[in-house]
This record gives C-alpha cells, sequence and structure tokens, in this order.
C-alpha cells in the first residue's frame, strides 16, 4: 500500500503535517520533550470539565463569599453594579479577542502565552508570557490568602467554629496554614492536570450548592438576626472592648430601609490592613476575584479540541458568574445592614441556613482557584522555556513526566507562589494581581487588533462576533484601568514589559511563528509606498540609492561596508548574476536555494541592505534585468556601483575577524555562509574588458549615476574609527582626461562632491575623518586666486564644509605637448556659470578626449601627483571620464583607468548623470 509522502520527503507540505498532528491528538512540543508522541487520549478534557469548571471556580474565588460584602458595603449597590458592568464589560472584551485568536488555527499548550506569542511573535509573546506567568502566581497566592482567611474565621480563636479553642492566628500561622495549602496544591498539579479537571466538576457541584444556600436562605430567614463582628476588627473594638462581649452587626431579611441604607458608596478604612479605602482600591479587589477567564485557554494542552472548547466555554462562564454576583449583590444589600457587611467579611455563615455551607463554599472555591493558577503558571512557564526565548536561563523548566506534566515548572511555580504569601494580606496582593492580569489582557486585545489592522489574509477566525472596534475598546479599557487601580504598579508593570521585550528583541532566537511586526510593516510599507510617488521626486531630498553589483562577497566584504555607509539613508541593494540558461535547469530555482545565504550574510555583516538575485544568459542581461525590477514603487536604485575590472587576484574578505559583526541568532550560522561562498581567481571571470566596458555604457545609457571601486581590500574601517588620528576623505573634481576643463564644475563634479559630503556626514567617519577638495592648477597660466575664490564661493553654496587644496599640474601638462588642445587654460574654457539657485543646473557634459590622445606618461604623472597628496587618505573619489563608443578602445580605456589609479588607496571613480544637489530652501 502506497504513501502520500515517503518517510524523508521534504516536500510535504507543513500544513499537512499540523493537521495530521492535531487530528491524531498529539498535543505540542512537551510531549516531544517528554520522550515522543503522545497518544490521542492525552487530550480528554471536554468544555465542561476543562473550560467551563476552572473558569467559573476562578471566578468565584475569594470574592463570592468573602468579599462581596466588604464590595457592597463600600461601594453600595449602585456603584457595585457599575463595578461588575465595567469589569464584565473589560472582559467580555479581551474574551472575544481570545475567542478570535483561538479559533484561528490549532491551540496547544501554554494558553494565553501560546495565542499572544504565534500571534505577535516571541518578543511581546515572551514579554507578555512572563507577566501572565507572574499574574498567575500571584493569583494563586491570593486565593489561598483567601482560603486561609476563611479557615482562621472558622477555626481560629473566637472564630465561628472554633470558638474559645481554635486555631492558633498571626501573621507567622497565617503564612503556615498557606504553606500548607500551598502545598497540597503543588501535590495535585504533580500528580496532573487531569486530576484537577475530574475534581473540578466535583468542586464546582459543592460550590453551586453554596451559592444557592446563600440565595435560598435570604428568603427563608426573615426574622432579623445579630451578627458579631469578629473581634481581630481593631477598627470596631479597642484594646478595653476587645475583652468585653461582641459587638454585633444586623440581618434585617429582604428589607428597603436596609437597601435604601446600601444604595451609594461610603468609603472608610479596611479593616485587615487599617488602610483608607477607595473606589480604585474596590475595585482592584472585586476585579482580582474575576480575572479566571485565562483558566480554561491555560488548559489548551488538555482539552479535546480547544477551537470550540475555549469559546464556548469562557463565554458560558462569565455570563453564568455576572448573573450570580448581580443577584447576591442585590440580596446582600436588601437584608444586611452597612455596618455588618463593612466589618465582618464572613458575615454569609451566619445568615445561612446551615453555616458550614459557606465554610465549605470558602475551602472549596478559593483552593480550586488557589490549584487552577498554579496549574495555569506552570504550563505558562514550561511553554515558555520550550521556545527557549530565554536561552538556557528556563531549560529546566521543560523536564516533564511521561505523560507530559512539567514538574519542574510546578515546583518553580509553587516555590514562587509560597513566597508571594510573606505579603500577607489579601487585599494588597489585589492590587498586583489585578494589574499585572490587566496587562495581559491588553496585549491579549493588542494581539487581535493588529491582525485586524495588518489585514492578514490567514486570519480568519471561526468565531466572527468581534471587530478591530472591540479589541481598540479593550485596549483602552485595560490600559486606563491600570493606571487607575495604581499607578505606581502600573508603570512599573509597563516597565518591565518594555524592558523584557527590548531583551527578547535583541536576543531572542528566530522563530518560524511568525511575527504581527512584519505583517504591519509589510502593511504600512506598502501603503506608503503607493504614496511614494516618482513624479514628485525633487533634487532637495535626492539620497544615494544604491545597487552594488557582486561577483563573490568573499572578495568584496570592505566595499559593501563602504556603500552601507555610503547610502546615507538610502536604498541599498547587492546584486548578483548567476550566469546560465533557466531552460537547463532541472529542478528548483538556483537563486531561491542561494538567496538564504546571500540573507544570512547580510545578517553577519550587519549592513542594511536588500539583495536581488537573477539568473542570464550572461551578467550583462542580469544586470538590466537587476537595473530595471530591482526596487519597488519609486524606491528604485539611481547609483550602479561596480568592482574595477583588472588583473589583481581577488583578496580574501572572510579570513578579517573584523568584517563579521557579532550575531546572536540568524538563520544560518557564519560557518555555513563562509562554505558557500568559495574563492575565485581571475580566471573565473565571466566577461571580458569590452564587455565590462559595455555594462558601463549600459548604465550611462540606462540615466542611471556610475561608480567604479578599486582598491576597498585595502580599506580598514575599524581602524579608522578607533584610531586617534585624523584621516582624510579626498576629493578630486577634475577631469584628468581632458584637463583643458579642470575648472567646469558639471554634474559629475557636483556628484563626486556629494558622495565625499554623503560619507563625511555618517555617523562612523565624521569624527575621525576631514574632507579636502583639490583644485589643479596651472601657475603659468591659470589665475590662481580667481580660480579658489570660485571654489570656495561653490562649497559654501552647497553647504560643504571641507579645506581646498592647491595642486600644481604643470609638470604633468608638460607631457601633452605645448600645442596641444588639452593644455589650454582653464580659465579660457567655457564660464560654468552655477546661476540656477532653484535646482543648481550645471553646464552639459564635456566632450570626451579620445583615450589615443593621452601619452602614458602623462597618466604615470599624473597617478604619481596622486599618490604624493594621499598620505593619510582614507578614500579618495576620482572623476570617471565616459567610456568611448568605439570597441577598439575599451582595452586602451581600462588600461588608462588602472594607470591612473595604481598604488592608490581605496578609490571611487565617479560617473555623474543626474542633478544631486540644490541650492534652494
Amino acid at each position: 500500500m502506497g504513501t502520500i509522502f515517503g518517510p524523508n520527503d521534504d516536500s510535504a507540505p507543513l500544513v499537512s503535517k499540523r493537521i495530521l498532528r492535531k487530528l491524531s491528538g498529539i498535543t505540542n512540543a512537551e510531549n516531544e520533550e517528554a520522550g515522543g508522541a503522545v497518544p490521542a487520549s492525552s487530550r480528554t478534557l471536554s468544555t465542561f470539565s476543562g473550560v467551563f469548571c476552572p473558569v467559573v471556580l476562578s471566578m468565584f474565588s475569594v470574592l463570592l463569599f468573602l468579599r462581596i460584602g466588604f464590595v457592597v458595603g463600600q461601594a453600595g449597590i449602585l456603584e457595585t453594579i457599575g463595578l461588575f458592568l465595567l469589569s464584565y464589560f473589560i472582559l467580555g472584551l479581551t474574551v472575544l479577542s481570545i475567542c478570535a485568536i483561538s479559533t484561528n488555527g490549532a491551540i496547544e499548550g501554554g494558553g494565553c502565552y501560546f495565542m499572544i506569542s504565534r500571534a505577535l511573535g516571541p518578543e511581546f509573546g515572551g514579554s507578555i508570557g512572563t507577566l501572565f506567568f507572574f499574574a498567575n502566581v500571584f493569583s494563586s497566592a491570593l486565593y489561598t490568602t483567601g482560603c486561609v482567611e476563611g479557615l482562621i474565621d472558622n477555626f481560629g480563636v473566637g472564630g465561628y467554629l472554633g470558638e474559645d479553642k481554635g486555631l492558633p492566628e498571626g501573621r507567622w500561622w497565617a503564612f503556615l496554614y498557606g504553606s500548607c495549602i500551598v502545598a497540597i496544591n503543588c501535590l495535585v498539579c504533580l500528580i496532573g492536570a487531569r486530576l484537577f479537571a475530574r475534581m473540578s466538576v466535583g468542586i464546582l457541584a459543592v460550590v453551586m450548592v453554596s451559592a444557592l444556600s446563600v440565595i435560598i436562605s435570604v428568603f427563608v430567614l426573615n426574622s432579623e438576626i445579630l451578627v458579631s463582628i469578629p473581634k481581630t476588627n481593631m477598627l470596631v473594638y479597642n484594646e478595653t472592648t476587645v475583652d468585653g462581649p461582641y459587638i454585633n452587626g444586623s440581618y434585617t431579611g429582604l428589607s428597603t430601609i436596609t437597601m435604601r441604607g446600601n444604595l451609594y458608596s461610603n468609603y472608610t478604612k479596611d479593616y485587615t490592613t487599617n488602610k483608607q479605602l477607595s473606589f480604585a482600591v474596590v475595585f482592584a479587589v472585586l476585579f482580582s476575584g474575576v480575572t479566571g477567564i485565562m483558566a480554561g485557554a491555560n488548559m489548551s494542552g488538555d482539552l479535546k479540541d480547544p477551537s470550540k472548547a475555549i469559546p464556548r466555554g469562557t463565554i458560558s462562564a462569565i455570563t453564568f458568574t455576572f448573573v450570580t454576583y448581580i443577584i447576591v449583590s442585590c440580596l446582600v444589600a436588601a437584608s444586611c445592614d452597612n455596618f455588618l457587611i463593612k466589618n465582618n467579611y464572613v458575615f454569609l455563615q451566619d445568615i445561612n441556613v446551615w453555616g458550614p455551607f459557606v465554610g465549605i463554599g470558602i475551602f472549596a472555591a478559593t483552593m480550586s482557584a488557589a490549584l487552577s493558577n498554579l496549574i495555569g503558571a506552570s504550563r505558562v512557564l514550561a511553554a515558555v522555556a520550550r521556545d527557549s526565548i530565554f536561552g538556557i536561563l528556563l531549560s529546566p523548566a521543560t523536564k516533564a513526566t511521561l505523560g507530559g506534566n512539567p514538574w519542574v515548572a510546578v515546583l518553580a511555580s509553587w516555590i514562587l507562589v509560597w513566597m508571594v504569601l510573606l505579603i500577607g494580606s489579601l487585599n494588597e496582593i489585589a492590587e498586583l494581581t489585578s494589574i499585572f492580569f490587566l496587562l495581559s489582557y491588553f496585549c491579549t486585545n493588542l494581539a487581535t487588533l493588529a491582525l485586524e489592522l495588518a489585514s492578514a489574509p490567514n486570519f480568519r477566525p471561526t468565531f466572527k462576533l468581534f471587530s478591530w472596534h472591540t479589541s481598540l475598546l479593550g485596549c483602552a479599557g485595560t490600559l486606563v484601568m491600570m493606571f487607575f487601580i495604581n499607578f505606581i504598579y502600573a508603570s512599573i508593570s509597563i516597565i518591565l514589559f518594555i524592558i523584557l521585550f527590548m531583551i527578547l528583541h535583541y536576543r531572542a532566537p528566530l522563530e518560524s511563528w511568525g511575527s504581527i511586526s512584519q505583517a504591519l510593516m509589510f502593511h504600512q510599507v506598502r501603503k506608503y509606498l503607493l504614496l511614494l510617488d516618482s513624479r514628485k521626486d525633487h533634487v532637495k531630498f535626492w539620497r544615494p540609492n544604491m545597487l552594488l553589483m557582486v561577483a563573490n562577497p568573499r572578495s568584496c566584504c570592505e566595499l559593501i561596508h563602504f556603500v552601507n555607509d555610503l547610502k546615507k539613508g538610502g536604498l541599498f541593494l547587492l546584486g548578483h548574476v548567476k550566469v546560465g540558461q533557466y531552460q537547463e535547469v532541472t529542478s528548483g530555482d538556483p537563486c531561491l536555494d542561494e538567496m538564504p545565504y546571500w540573507l544570512g550574510l547580510v545578517d553577519h555583516l550587519r549592513v542594511k541592505a536588500f539583495t536581488e538575485l537573477t539568473m542570464a544568459p550572461s551578467v550583462r542581461e542580469g544586470m538590466w534585468q537587476l537595473i530595471r525590477i530591482g526596487g519597488l514603487g519609486a524606491m528604485k536604485p539611481n547609483t550602479i556601483i561596480l568592482g574595477f575590472y583588472d588583473n589583481m587576484l581577488p583578496q580574501d574578505s572572510f579570513q578579517k575577524k573584523e568584517i563579521f559583526k557579532e550575531v546572536k541568532y540568524a538563520n544560518l550560522e557564519l560557518k555555513e555562509v563562509r562554505t558557500k561562498f568559495l574563492s575565485r581567481s581571475t580566471s573565473d571571470r565571466q566577461m571580458n574588458p569590452s564587455e565590462y566596458v559595455l555594462l558601463m555604457k549600459d548604465c550611462i545609457k540606462m540615466g542611471k549615476n556610475l561608480c567604479l571601486a578599486r582598491n576597498f581590500h585595502l580599506l580598514d574601517k575599524e581602524k579608522i574609527i578607533k584610531s586617534s588620528e585624523t584621516y582624510y576623505i579626498d576629493a578630486w573634481p577634475v577631469n584628468f582626461t581632458a584637463p583643458h576643463t579642470r575648472m567646469d564644475y558639471n554634474t559629475t563634479c557636483l556628484f563626486l562632491l556629494q558622495l565625499a559630503c554623503v560619507l563625511k556626514m555618517t555617523n562612523n567617519w565624521k569624527k575621525r575623518t576631514c574632507l579636502r577638495v583639490f583644485l589643479c592648477i596651472d601657475p603659468r597660466q591659470d589665475d590662481t586666486m580667481r580660480l579658489q575664490y570660485r571654489l570656495e564661493q561653490l562649497l559654501q553654496l552647497l553647504r560643504i564644509s571641507a579645506s581646498i587644496h592647491l595642486v600644481a599640474i604643470d609638470n604633468c601638462l608638460q607631457y601633452l605637448g605645448s600645442d596641444s588642445a588639452l593644455v589650454q587654460s582653464g580659465t579660457e574654457s567655457q564660464e560654468t556659470a552655477y546661476s540656477d539657485g532653484a535646482t543648481g543646473a550645471p553646464t552639459q557634459q564635456q566632450a570626451v578626449t579620445s583615450p589615443k590622445d593621452l601619452p602614458q606618461n602623462y597618466l604615470q604623472a599624473v597617478n604619481q601627483l596622486l599618490v604624493d597628496k594621499m598620505q593619510g587618505t582614507a578614500v579618495c573619489f576620482l572623476y570617471l571620464p565616459e567610456p568611448p563608443s568605439d570597441s577598439t578602445e575599451h582595452m586602451r580605456y581600462l588600461q588608462q583607468l588602472q594607470i591612473l589609479t595604481d598604488g592608490l588607496p581605496p578609490t571611487m571613480l565617479v560617473y555623474g548623470q543626474s542633478l544631486v544637489t540644490s541650492t534652494a530652501l
């Protein structure tokens, strides 16, 4: 029987693997860590047991039995309903975002962290996952503290069941009780989450019986009941009255008078902390009690069908808890006087048909909520550790049992919960818990908002009851309430998030999850590229957009770094032509296969460049393609840079340690990049000298500026940057093949000056270099003062800060002969009026002198002059004469350029085609 894909068939589509893995029930990477694939039976939790029950239990927690009177007594019933509406409005918007993300693909373990990291990328996901982990830790400690409070109020000295021989009280006794509860929860977690899921249904049944007993008791008990105020309340008792009889509050039964007394807010002090309460503090306590909406999502790795279970279970749970809270709040406000509910947080036991119902409900709700958050914290920690976002720091947390239970993460979470118990007060822990959860909810809403705004085609969740409006409202609501609850805590949490984000942005490994930042950037770049109109280009905003043609990067890394500096915020393309016939390619695309290595090269060189590869029968045809289609929209290369054509053996740049920068994470290791680009010799060339000159002619014909780079293997930028000496950038705006035009500052001269100035402006060069402009004169004929003044005026007009150096070239001109037209004084040549203030338009390009008119000894003399003047020069810019049209002159032309530049430091020969300077505002 055949198979669709062979065992080693890499062509099998990735989506098929994911779908098959989902259908087979294999949960996630934690199963692989545990020793292989886990069968479908490992996903056993249904919507009710895996989502509805944990969410309801987490949202009831301490609030339903321990703090409902606290909220109603301080805020009043009207404000309490408003608080619940506000809380559930924020929670509801966040739930819509959770449902959208959870129905947009296969959900694995990690809950909130997994959804955000896969939607927003590792930076956001790792940052929020860390904060969400701590939110679960604090929440577990909060519910444990509530459980301890209920324990002491029931079994402590003077408690409901303890009377005069109850459990000892005190801060450290409470810490001991909390430690025991956390230890029990840890033991359950170590056994496994499925044990909790099985228990949760029974626990929920117990809690619901307790809640129903509260509601029924209000209707059954119609007579007044005096309820004692606990003697731990030192706001009611003092040192003299604490040993006396109890002070009582009143349960009146359903009464309009009692309701009117609890109608409006009346903020006083909290008897457990002795601190003045406010709207923000009461909201923090209330909100921390209903933050369990992620409890179901945290179980995503154990759900049979998380994409269906999470939306259905979560929405059902928040609807159910909201109705329950409103009913209980109204009944409490209508039956208990304000004094009672403010000063006795366990008053529900005294007004119940059977008091232990409430005590059992307190223990069941708080312990299950604490257990749920401990499980959630361990699952998030394990998921973050598996993704290696923090490197080896969290690697121990990936260890799991054969069943996939991350026991190291459970122990780590248990230790942190145990430490948070040292804070002691439930209300103080509540503020921190609310801040962390609000920040997590903010980023969950941000995830769906970003996905909607990015218009990603693959973001099409099956859950439709959300839009970018709901996500935006959710973001705004959570952010505002964070600062409203506690400005300092909110600021600290956001600062921690930003720090984590920055660390992960620069240090996190590259992942194949996809990042929302890439989608958003694509969306924005596309929009602005459409607005970038080439017809509106103006010379004032000209910048160099460079296309550097590279045959083999092994021999030109220094040049790549140099062009990266020279681009001055412009476009930088690395172009490469693979010579060959595409029709002869049997499989795959050679350019696509080689592209990862070029991208790896860019990563390791740390340059801001794009790469363009093409395949053509010849280098010349390939360059046509790159010039025409390189870039996008109005972002097209305007300057082409070619390496110099000579017989010099290519130097191996890869042998220099300073060439490559440190890269923490890259798609390809440097070793792989080095291996791909092998050394080459001069015999490996794929064109002859005539074809090379035709390349130059093609660039000019296509309206591009042209530069030839020579001797850049000598460039040591690191030495220049670190040196205390001053290096020079030299500009020679003179055409040595037509010395009679040396005073005519045409387009090429202006382009040459512009490039030299741009290089001087870059950060790596401006502190260690000075710009020198050389003025070539013939002392026998030229008016030196006048020519120097003209050049000074030109530099001032162009805002170029440079020193002018006079160079006498009469010793060179003597080789041309006194009768030659090439020796005519520059003062007699056509004046170069630089009169167009708007564009700075120069005169037309001068006629080119035939190469055969230049004696070799003249070129050698000019070369010697250049060598003598370039002591301490880092880079020099020379005038590139236009290549001859006659193909018989191509070889001579290249030989003359070679003679001219022999022995020089790194040299850029420049030919300008377009206006690049402006004198207008």
